[in-house]
């Protein structure tokens, strides 16, 4: 059995040029620094037309828990950045039906 841990974020206003380059640093960041490269890490969807929607994305976590910790953090921190470089945006973080709570400090964490 699978678990996945999936990110929205939403709001009425598209994103702006430093916006979308921001969201390009964080992804590409996430992607350099992933522990794992036989593993699922920070993956947004394309072409994504939902109104409203700025991005959406899941990570399909590892089924070894020993794995599945690091790349819990890793993606976590990274959906904390994409938080910080969106302002506005209402988010939505959850672990397949277990919300993951926002912190104003801390940021995103189990």
């Amino acid at each position: 059995m699978s678990v996945s841990l999936y990110y929205t974020a939403s709001r009425a206003l598209p994103l702006t040029v430093a916006e979308a380059a921001a969201v390009e640093r964080v992804v590409a960041t996430a992607s350099a620094s992933f522990p794992y490269e036989d593993e699922e890490g920070l993956y947004l969807y394309e072409g994504d037309d939902e109104p409203g929607r700025l991005l959406a994305g899941s990570t399909k976590l590892p089924l070894d828990p020993e794995r599945a910790l690091p790349v819990i953090v890793h993606v976590l921190g990274s959906v904390t950045e994409l938080r910080r470089a969106l302002p506005g945006a209402a988010w939505h973080v959850h672990l397949d039906d277990l919300d993951v709570p926002w912190d104003e400090d801390g940021g995103y964490a189990l």
